[in-house]
């Protein structure tokens, strides 16, 4: 945003070099339209509260800064809770199957049956 500013400023000031010159609600219009898609919010607010032609430039600067700054904290909470969220992948495990007679869940044990019962839980 203060790139925006200065930029917008420059051009201002070199325009007034060529004897044109702009009223304080002319360049917050100016400014207003300026913005991007992501600042409409925040357009419609000042343009339908506040008289365009009356509200000061430096004032608008500062409105503009400050929104920009509790926006960029908003994505960032934002950020953080989402990344807090994820949870972390599970662990998988594979077992080995055989065909061998010997290992089926008839001729198992009760104890080796609850130890594999035990093992697939975890």
């Amino acid at each position: 945003m203060v790139d925006m500013i200065t930029r917008f400023i420059d051009i201002i000031n070199g325009l007034k070099d060529f004897d044109r010159k702009f009223t304080n609600g002319e360049l917050v219009s100016k400014m207003l339209r300026s913005l991007s898609e992501d600042w409409n919010s925040l357009k419609m607010l000042i343009e339908n509260t506040k008289d365009v032609n009356t509200y000061l430039l430096e004032e608008l600067y500062g409105t503009l800064m400050t929104y920009e700054l509790n926006n960029a904290k908003t994505k960032e909470k934002t950020r953080r809770s989402k990344e807090e969220m994820k949870e972390p992948p599970k662990k998988q495990i594979a077992l080995k199957s055989t065909n061998d007679e010997r290992s089926s869940n008839t001729n198992m044990s009760d104890e080796k049956l609850d130890d594999l019962v035990l093992l697939v839980k975890k």
